[in-house]
């Protein structure tokens, strides 16, 4: 099966290594018989709701940010159609925060955002930085853990009915405060951890991978078939060590 992939604005929004999170689900599905195409969709490209499988979104510098926020912004009604038909969604921290309502910056200024996670950021004096560990229930009475590492000082506030991606073990997670890290809109998943977050985390990828599947297949989710994901786990449980060393610090 062809899973098609929209990346957005990949020239831009491509620090800590987040492109490898595209080469885990490429390789991933390609073990199962799947392939990835993935769609690079820049600033002022084409972008149908209907055409992607899931669709992803990395994380930049706020420069980075500014200057895609508009071209992002005016997508937001195609985005949440996108996400309300079914299409898995990925975004990790600079794309995280402008999936939201907006950002705050520290001159008082506002960035307009997607609105399609019920949250809002708010620029921050102190970078959270570090390995981060998370509780999660993606699915009811399965509880899983997601290793990371944060650096993003902003500070983001998740509405009161909103559902986080997991609870902080170890780390900072959206404000260093609240004990939550992500948010999670139907197959949508928003968070700040890099890493990248998916080679060490391969249950999630396969979470997103077979909601994908089910997009394109126009079915419900299916499990996958295993695999051998000896160093994979390695991974997570070196970066999980490391967050449990690090505590639950708040800056």
């Amino acid at each position: 099966m062809i899973v098609r992939v929209a990346h957005l604005y990949p020239d831009y929004l491509n620090i800590y290594a987040d492109r490898g999170n595209i080469a885990v689900l490429t390789r991933r599905a390609a073990l199962r018989g799947h392939e990835l195409t993935v769609v690079p969709v820049g600033i002022g490209d084409p972008f149908a709701p209907s055409a992607y499988d899931l669709v992803y979104i990395g994380g930049g510098q706020d420069r980075e940010q500014a200057l895609i926020a508009p071209d992002l912004a005016a997508r937001g009604e195609r985005i949440h159609e996108a996400v309300e038909h079914g299409s898995a969604l990925l975004a990790v921290c600079g794309g995280y925060q402008l999936l939201g309502r907006g950002y705050r910056g520290r001159d008082g200024s506002w960035m307009p955002g997607v609105g399609l996670f019920p949250l809002e950021t708010i620029a921050g004096d102190t970078r959270m930085i570090g390995d981060v560990l998370l509780e999660c229930e993606l699915e009811p009475g399965l509880r899983r853990t997601v290793a990371g590492f944060e650096n993003h000082a902003g500070r983001t506030v998740l509405d009161v009915d909103a559902e986080p991606l997991g609870r902080v073990v170890a780390g900072f997670g959206n404000d260093g405060a609240s004990g939550f890290e992500g948010c999670r809109v139907a197959r949508a998943i928003g968070t700040y951890l890099h890493g990248p977050l998916l080679p060490r985390n391969p249950w999630l990828a396969d979470w997103l991978l077979t909601r994908a599947l089910a997009h394109a297949s126009g079915g419900d989710p299916v499990p996958l078939e295993p695999l051998d994901d000896v160093l994979e786990l390695e991974a997570h449980a070196i970066s999980a060590r490391r967050a449990r060393e690090r505590g639950g610090r708040r800056p």
